[in-house]
Protein backbone atom coordinates (compact mmCIF):
# COMPACT_ATOMS: atom_id res chain seq x y z
CA UNK A 1 0.00 0.00 0.00
CA UNK A 2 2.10 3.13 -0.58
CA UNK A 3 4.51 3.00 0.66
CA UNK A 4 3.97 -0.68 -0.13
CA UNK A 5 5.13 -2.69 -2.75
CA UNK A 6 6.65 -3.03 -6.05
CA UNK A 7 9.08 -0.13 -6.53
CA UNK A 8 9.27 -0.68 -10.75
CA UNK A 9 8.66 -3.21 -13.59
CA UNK A 10 9.63 -6.49 -12.49
CA UNK A 11 12.82 -8.21 -13.93
CA UNK A 12 11.56 -11.59 -15.74
CA UNK A 13 14.26 -14.53 -14.79
CA UNK A 14 13.85 -18.29 -14.85
CA UNK A 15 15.01 -20.15 -12.01
CA UNK A 16 18.37 -22.13 -12.57
CA UNK A 17 19.12 -22.82 -9.07
CA UNK A 18 15.90 -24.17 -7.41
CA UNK A 19 18.09 -24.44 -4.06
CA UNK A 20 17.51 -20.92 -3.56
CA UNK A 21 13.70 -21.01 -4.34
CA UNK A 22 11.66 -19.74 -1.55
CA UNK A 23 10.60 -22.49 1.08
CA UNK A 24 6.88 -22.70 1.65
CA UNK A 25 6.08 -22.54 4.98
CA UNK A 26 4.79 -25.26 7.30
CA UNK A 27 2.69 -23.88 8.85
CA UNK A 28 1.17 -21.90 5.83
CA UNK A 29 -2.53 -21.14 6.05
CA UNK A 30 -4.10 -18.24 3.89
CA UNK A 31 -4.64 -19.01 0.03
CA UNK A 32 -1.30 -19.09 -1.95
CA UNK A 33 -1.37 -18.86 -5.76
CA UNK A 34 1.40 -19.80 -7.87
CA UNK A 35 0.57 -19.37 -11.48
CA UNK A 36 3.99 -21.03 -13.58
CA UNK A 37 7.05 -22.55 -12.33
CA UNK A 38 8.60 -19.69 -12.97
CA UNK A 39 10.36 -16.97 -10.81
CA UNK A 40 10.89 -13.15 -11.54
CA UNK A 41 11.84 -10.20 -9.00
CA UNK A 42 8.02 -9.62 -7.21
CA UNK A 43 7.78 -5.75 -6.96
CA UNK A 44 9.07 -5.16 -3.70
CA UNK A 45 12.11 -6.74 -5.05
CA UNK A 46 12.74 -4.45 -8.21
CA UNK A 47 14.02 -1.54 -6.52
CA UNK A 48 15.50 0.50 -9.28
CA UNK A 49 14.65 -1.21 -12.75
CA UNK A 50 12.61 -0.55 -15.91
CA UNK A 51 13.93 -2.73 -18.47
CA UNK A 52 11.09 -4.69 -20.55
CA UNK A 53 10.39 -8.14 -19.05
CA UNK A 54 10.44 -9.78 -21.60
CA UNK A 55 13.94 -9.28 -23.05
CA UNK A 56 15.65 -10.15 -19.89
CA UNK A 57 13.32 -13.14 -19.26
CA UNK A 58 15.50 -14.24 -22.90
CA UNK A 59 18.52 -13.97 -20.65
CA UNK A 60 19.76 -17.28 -20.46
CA UNK A 61 20.81 -18.79 -16.81
CA UNK A 62 24.18 -18.62 -17.37
CA UNK A 63 23.75 -15.38 -18.12
CA UNK A 64 22.60 -14.30 -14.58
CA UNK A 65 25.90 -14.92 -13.08
CA UNK A 66 27.68 -12.56 -15.71
CA UNK A 67 25.21 -10.23 -14.78
CA UNK A 68 25.50 -10.62 -10.79
CA UNK A 69 29.40 -10.16 -11.56
CA UNK A 70 28.69 -6.53 -13.42
CA UNK A 71 27.59 -5.33 -10.14
CA UNK A 72 31.15 -4.41 -8.71
CA UNK A 73 30.91 -2.32 -12.01
CA UNK A 74 27.49 -0.17 -11.29
CA UNK A 75 27.03 2.11 -8.77
CA UNK A 76 23.41 1.69 -7.35
CA UNK A 77 24.15 3.90 -4.13
CA UNK A 78 25.50 7.01 -6.14
CA UNK A 79 22.46 6.96 -7.90
CA UNK A 80 20.38 6.71 -4.33
CA UNK A 81 22.07 9.54 -3.04
CA UNK A 82 21.56 11.74 -6.35
CA UNK A 83 17.88 10.85 -6.28
CA UNK A 84 18.11 11.81 -2.17
CA UNK A 85 19.93 14.99 -2.98
CA UNK A 86 16.90 16.00 -5.47
CA UNK A 87 14.34 15.74 -2.99
CA UNK A 88 16.42 17.46 0.27
CA UNK A 89 16.40 14.41 2.43
CA UNK A 90 17.08 10.58 2.65
CA UNK A 91 14.84 7.30 1.87
CA UNK A 92 11.91 8.47 3.85
CA UNK A 93 11.80 11.65 2.10
CA UNK A 94 12.39 9.98 -1.52
CA UNK A 95 9.62 7.59 -0.67
CA UNK A 96 7.04 10.82 0.02
CA UNK A 97 8.05 12.47 -3.36
CA UNK A 98 7.66 9.03 -5.19
CA UNK A 99 4.00 7.79 -3.93
CA UNK A 100 3.02 11.64 -4.17
CA UNK A 101 3.73 11.74 -7.97
CA UNK A 102 4.94 9.29 -10.47
CA UNK A 103 4.47 6.37 -8.56
CA UNK A 104 0.88 7.75 -7.00
CA UNK A 105 -0.26 7.31 -10.78
CA UNK A 106 1.47 3.96 -11.64
CA UNK A 107 0.13 2.39 -8.26
CA UNK A 108 -3.18 4.45 -8.90
CA UNK A 109 -3.63 2.61 -11.80
CA UNK A 110 -2.40 -1.02 -10.17
CA UNK A 111 -4.57 -0.75 -7.05
CA UNK A 112 -7.60 0.41 -9.55
CA UNK A 113 -9.94 -1.75 -11.67
CA UNK A 114 -8.74 -0.58 -15.38
CA UNK A 115 -7.96 -2.35 -17.79
CA UNK A 116 -5.02 0.13 -18.88
CA UNK A 117 -2.64 -2.40 -17.46
CA UNK A 118 0.26 -4.34 -18.34
CA UNK A 119 0.64 -8.08 -18.24
CA UNK A 120 3.13 -7.39 -15.38
CA UNK A 121 1.11 -5.15 -13.54
CA UNK A 122 -2.15 -7.51 -13.87
CA UNK A 123 -0.23 -10.33 -12.10
CA UNK A 124 1.04 -7.96 -9.25
CA UNK A 125 -2.56 -6.51 -9.09
CA UNK A 126 -3.44 -10.06 -8.31
CA UNK A 127 -0.82 -10.86 -6.37
CA UNK A 128 -1.57 -7.66 -4.47
CA UNK A 129 -5.13 -8.85 -3.46
CA UNK A 130 -4.85 -11.69 -2.73
CA UNK A 131 -2.80 -10.15 0.21
CA UNK A 132 -5.81 -8.06 1.16
CA UNK A 133 -7.42 -11.83 0.75
CA UNK A 134 -5.70 -13.44 2.98
CA UNK A 135 -5.67 -10.61 5.79
CA UNK A 136 -9.20 -10.24 6.11
CA UNK A 137 -9.52 -14.01 6.07
CA UNK A 138 -6.96 -13.65 9.10
CA UNK A 139 -9.06 -11.12 11.17
CA UNK A 140 -12.38 -12.84 10.17
CA UNK A 141 -11.79 -16.41 11.60
CA UNK A 142 -11.51 -14.56 14.71
CA UNK A 143 -15.27 -13.70 14.44
CA UNK A 144 -16.81 -10.89 13.27
CA UNK A 145 -15.08 -7.37 13.00
CA UNK A 146 -18.09 -5.19 14.27
CA UNK A 147 -16.77 -2.53 16.54
CA UNK A 148 -13.23 -3.36 16.46
CA UNK A 149 -10.73 -0.57 16.18
CA UNK A 150 -8.30 -1.43 13.30
CA UNK A 151 -4.63 0.89 12.40
CA UNK A 152 -4.02 0.22 8.27
CA UNK A 153 -0.50 1.84 8.58
CA UNK A 154 0.31 2.14 4.90
CA UNK A 155 -3.01 2.29 3.59
CA UNK A 156 -2.10 3.26 -0.21
CA UNK A 157 -5.22 3.73 -1.91
CA UNK A 158 -7.39 2.11 0.83
CA UNK A 159 -7.48 -1.26 -0.73
CA UNK A 160 -7.52 -2.88 2.65
CA UNK A 161 -9.66 -0.25 4.53
CA UNK A 162 -12.58 0.04 2.61
CA UNK A 163 -13.24 -3.78 3.07
CA UNK A 164 -12.76 -3.55 6.67
CA UNK A 165 -15.09 -0.84 7.08
CA UNK A 166 -17.34 -2.62 5.12
CA UNK A 167 -17.10 -5.41 7.85
CA UNK A 168 -18.28 -2.95 10.45
CA UNK A 169 -14.42 -2.53 11.73
CA UNK A 170 -13.61 1.67 13.13
CA UNK A 171 -10.66 2.13 10.80
CA UNK A 172 -7.52 4.55 11.33
CA UNK A 173 -6.27 4.39 7.83
CA UNK A 174 -2.66 6.41 7.71
CA UNK A 175 -0.20 7.01 4.24
CA UNK A 176 3.17 9.02 4.04
CA UNK A 177 1.63 10.07 0.47
CA UNK A 178 -1.25 12.51 0.51
CA UNK A 179 -2.27 11.94 -2.35
CA UNK A 180 -2.56 8.62 -1.64
CA UNK A 181 -4.70 9.01 1.47
CA UNK A 182 -6.88 11.73 -0.86
CA UNK A 183 -7.63 8.73 -3.17
CA UNK A 184 -8.22 6.21 -0.14
CA UNK A 185 -10.83 8.59 1.31
CA UNK A 186 -12.17 9.22 -2.30
CA UNK A 187 -12.77 5.62 -2.91
CA UNK A 188 -13.97 5.36 0.53
CA UNK A 189 -16.74 7.66 0.11
CA UNK A 190 -18.04 6.33 -3.29
CA UNK A 191 -17.62 2.91 -1.92
CA UNK A 192 -19.23 3.53 1.55
CA UNK A 193 -21.54 5.93 0.26
CA UNK A 194 -20.69 8.77 2.74
CA UNK A 195 -22.40 6.47 5.57
CA UNK A 196 -21.12 7.37 9.14
CA UNK A 197 -23.49 6.39 11.00
CA UNK A 198 -22.11 3.24 12.59
CA UNK A 199 -22.76 -0.56 11.42
CA UNK A 200 -26.15 -0.81 12.43
CA UNK A 201 -27.39 1.50 10.18
CA UNK A 202 -24.50 1.25 7.69
CA UNK A 203 -20.10 0.91 7.66
CA UNK A 204 -18.15 3.61 9.49
CA UNK A 205 -16.12 6.14 7.53
CA UNK A 206 -12.11 5.25 7.74
CA UNK A 207 -10.65 8.09 9.51
CA UNK A 208 -7.75 8.84 7.02
CA UNK A 209 -4.59 10.70 7.92
CA UNK A 210 -1.32 11.51 6.21
CA UNK A 211 1.47 10.14 8.40
CA UNK A 212 4.52 8.02 8.42
CA UNK A 213 4.91 5.30 10.33
CA UNK A 214 7.29 6.71 13.00
CA UNK A 215 4.17 9.58 13.79
CA UNK A 216 1.25 6.78 13.86
CA UNK A 217 -0.19 6.66 17.85
CA UNK A 218 -3.19 5.90 19.76
CA UNK A 219 -4.35 1.96 20.47
CA UNK A 220 -6.05 -0.35 18.23
CA UNK A 221 -7.42 -3.72 18.70
CA UNK A 222 -5.68 -4.33 15.53
CA UNK A 223 -2.56 -3.36 13.69
CA UNK A 224 -2.27 -3.96 9.82
CA UNK A 225 1.11 -3.18 7.88
CA UNK A 226 1.20 -4.43 4.16
CA UNK A 227 4.30 -4.23 1.99
CA UNK A 228 5.53 -1.04 4.58
CA UNK A 229 8.87 -2.46 6.01
CA UNK A 230 10.25 -2.58 2.06
CA UNK A 231 11.31 0.99 2.79
CA UNK A 232 13.15 0.12 5.85
CA UNK A 233 16.76 -1.21 6.34
CA UNK A 234 16.04 -3.94 8.79
CA UNK A 235 17.70 -1.65 11.89
CA UNK A 236 15.24 0.88 11.44
CA UNK A 237 12.45 -1.94 10.74
CA UNK A 238 13.00 -3.78 14.29
CA UNK A 239 11.75 -0.20 15.24
CA UNK A 240 9.17 0.14 13.34
CA UNK A 241 7.73 -3.44 14.70
CA UNK A 242 8.29 -2.22 17.68
CA UNK A 243 6.68 0.57 17.42
CA UNK A 244 3.33 -0.70 15.67
CA UNK A 245 3.39 -3.54 18.08
CA UNK A 246 2.93 -0.71 21.25
CA UNK A 247 -0.42 0.15 18.94
CA UNK A 248 -2.10 -2.75 19.20
CA UNK A 249 -3.58 -4.33 22.15
CA UNK A 250 -4.47 -8.40 20.26
CA UNK A 251 -3.01 -8.54 17.21
CA UNK A 252 -0.52 -6.95 14.86
CA UNK A 253 -0.41 -8.48 11.03
CA UNK A 254 2.51 -7.48 9.06
CA UNK A 255 3.38 -8.45 5.64
CA UNK A 256 6.96 -7.84 3.60
CA UNK A 257 9.86 -9.40 0.59
CA UNK A 258 11.08 -12.19 1.85
CA UNK A 259 14.53 -12.17 1.78
CA UNK A 260 16.38 -15.24 0.34
CA UNK A 261 19.53 -15.73 -1.11
CA UNK A 262 18.40 -15.85 -4.58
CA UNK A 263 15.52 -13.04 -4.26
CA UNK A 264 18.77 -11.04 -3.18
CA UNK A 265 20.38 -11.62 -6.08
CA UNK A 266 17.69 -10.66 -9.01
CA UNK A 267 17.15 -7.28 -6.48
CA UNK A 268 20.98 -6.57 -7.01
CA UNK A 269 20.75 -7.32 -10.62
CA UNK A 270 17.63 -4.95 -11.06
CA UNK A 271 20.11 -2.52 -9.49
CA UNK A 272 22.10 -2.51 -12.65
CA UNK A 273 19.13 -1.46 -14.85
CA UNK A 274 17.50 1.89 -13.80
CA UNK A 275 14.73 2.96 -15.60
CA UNK A 276 13.48 6.95 -16.23
CA UNK A 277 10.93 6.23 -13.52
CA UNK A 278 13.30 6.92 -10.51
CA UNK A 279 11.87 4.00 -8.11
CA UNK A 280 12.74 4.01 -4.39
CA UNK A 281 15.44 1.81 -2.69
CA UNK A 282 14.13 -1.89 -1.70
CA UNK A 283 15.04 -3.78 1.48
CA UNK A 284 14.19 -7.30 1.99
CA UNK A 285 13.89 -8.82 4.81
CA UNK A 286 14.21 -12.16 6.42
CA UNK A 287 11.43 -13.93 8.32
CA UNK A 288 13.69 -15.16 11.19
CA UNK A 289 14.42 -11.43 11.81
CA UNK A 290 11.01 -9.99 11.54
CA UNK A 291 10.23 -12.89 14.52
CA UNK A 292 12.89 -12.02 16.35
CA UNK A 293 12.02 -8.26 16.24
CA UNK A 294 8.77 -8.84 17.35
CA UNK A 295 10.04 -11.32 20.33
CA UNK A 296 12.43 -9.01 21.16
CA UNK A 297 8.92 -6.45 22.14
CA UNK A 298 7.03 -9.96 23.81
CA UNK A 299 5.19 -11.06 20.57
CA UNK A 300 5.12 -14.05 19.25
CA UNK A 301 3.91 -15.20 15.36
CA UNK A 302 0.74 -17.49 15.52
CA UNK A 303 -0.51 -17.27 12.00
CA UNK A 304 2.29 -17.53 8.53
CA UNK A 305 1.17 -17.29 4.73
CA UNK A 306 2.98 -16.84 1.63
CA UNK A 307 1.67 -15.39 -1.24
CA UNK A 308 3.00 -16.04 -4.78
CA UNK A 309 2.38 -14.96 -7.95
CA UNK A 310 4.01 -15.08 -11.17
CA UNK A 311 5.86 -11.17 -10.16
CA UNK A 312 4.72 -11.14 -6.36
CA UNK A 313 5.88 -12.41 -3.48
CA UNK A 314 5.00 -11.27 -0.20
CA UNK A 315 4.87 -13.05 3.16
CA UNK A 316 2.65 -12.20 5.89
CA UNK A 317 2.65 -13.11 9.49
CA UNK A 318 0.06 -12.57 12.46
CA UNK A 319 1.62 -11.82 15.80
CA UNK A 320 -0.49 -11.63 19.02
CA UNK A 321 1.53 -10.85 22.59
CA UNK A 322 2.99 -13.96 23.55
CA UNK A 323 1.67 -13.93 27.04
Amino acid sequence: MASSASLSSPLHFHNPHPRFSPKPSTTLRPTTTATKPLFAIPPPLTAVADVDSATIAAIGGGSVAALAAALSLADPERRRRLQAEEVGGGDKEVVKDYFNKSGFERWKKIYGETDDVNRVQRDIRLGHSKTVENVMKMLTDEGKLEGVTVCDAGCGTGCLAIPLAKEGAVVTAADISAAMVAEAEKQAREQLQLSNRGFSGGPVMPKFEVKDLESLDGKYDTVVCLDVLIHYPQSKADAMIAHLASLAENRLLISFAPKTLYYDLLKRIGELFPGPSKATRAYLHAEADVERALKKVGWRIRKRGLTTTQFYFSRLVEAVPAK
